[in-house]
């Protein structure tokens, strides 16, 4: 079976597609969010980092075509900015580690 082909591959990836739309139309509002809501959309989004990791670890170490092309074609992308896929996520990381900073100053 095509690594694509996989009903749970999809839908992981459906699901992945609309939570993080669905945390970037809220995070539009982060500034009017009080500290627990702060403190969810952050805790919302480490999780989400931490599933897109795992989605994209699948893609590297699968043996399918398509899924390594998909990964070559993110680093294109990434490499356009001058980023690797670590280096991305490393930088979300440190944005959320700032996040939390911030939120623990405002007590």
């Amino acid at each position: 079976m095509a690594f694509f082909d996989s009903e749970i591959v999809q839908d992981e990836a459906k699901r992945l597609f609309l939570d993080y739309q669905q945390l970037m139309q809220l995070g539009s509002e982060y500034g009017k969010f009080d500290r627990e809501g702060k403190k969810l959309y952050i805790e919302r989004m480490e999780s989400m980092m931490e599933r897109y990791r795992v989605f994209m670890k699948r893609f590297e170490l699968s043996e399918d075509f398509q899924a390594k092309l998909t990964v070559e074609q993110l680093r294109t992308q990434l490499g356009q900015f001058g980023l690797t896929p670590d280096v991305m996520f490393q930088q979300m990381e440190q944005t959320l580690a700032r996040m939390k900073t911030q939120l623990e100053r405002e007590t």
